[in-house]
């Protein structure tokens, strides 16, 4: 069952990830950014880095070599972090932002494999295969830097462009006090995840061995 979800998990990861491009950046150059500017704009979300993210662990588990190859996502803490990761990638979008547009045709596909499909399957892999209880309280810290570094990536990157990936990231349109208290609930509902994944992953261990 392990296996067949993370395979699963890759395809709709790898399929979802090149769509999106293939997508992305014809619109986004027709909207008058350069190809760099495209490029970059693509990989400003944290949907997208967190599915690859999701992809590289799968990568680095099936690999023939197993842990010899992208040995930096194949260990317990990064599955980890990529599970809290991209069920906050699914509960965001279900709860907030599915609200603001209506895709269709090809875009719908990517919405529904990015947000909903990849984010279920790598989970499911996680609780099944991926989770061995030996993550730690001592891994929320680092757990935390992700997103943290993201919120100050995405702000950053708002004042220098003027444009943000997500709406509730937009000081100008929002305030800064709107802002800040979205940025506020965000990385606190990460580090609520941080912690049921510690105790899902050591419930798990238990389950298995008992």
């Amino acid at each position: 069952m392990g296996r067949t979800l993370q395979i699963l998990g890759l395809i709709a990861g790898v399929i979802s990830l090149v769509l999106q491009f293939c997508i992305t950046i014809p619109a986004s150059m027709e909207a008058g950014r350069s190809l760099f500017g495209s490029v970059t704009f693509y990989f400003s979300f944290f949907t997208i880095l967190t599915n690859i993210g999701a992809v590289l662990v799968h990568l680095s588990l099936l690999s023939a070599t197993g842990y010899a190859w992208l040995p930096a996502f194949a260990g317990p803490r990064v599955r980890a972090c990529a599970a809290i990761s991209i069920t906050l990638v699914f509960l965001v979008y279900a709860t907030v932002l599915a609200q603001l547009w209506a895709p269709e045709g090809l875009l719908l596909l990517c919405d529904v494999l990015l947000h909903y499909v990849t984010p279920i399957l790598f989970v499911l892999w996680w609780l099944f295969a991926g989770a061995d209880g030996k993550t730690r309280w001592s891994d929320i810290p680092y757990w935390m830097l992700y997103p943290i570094a993201y919120l100050i990536y995405a702000l950053a990157r708002g004042q220098i462009t003027g444009e943000v990936p997500y709406p509730f990231l937009d000081v100008e349109a929002n305030g800064v006090a709107f802002v800040a208290l979205s940025a506020l609930a965000v990385t606190a509902l990460f580090l609520v995840l941080c912690i049921l994944a510690v105790l899902a992953d050591r419930g798990v261990s238990r389950f298995r061995t008992g």
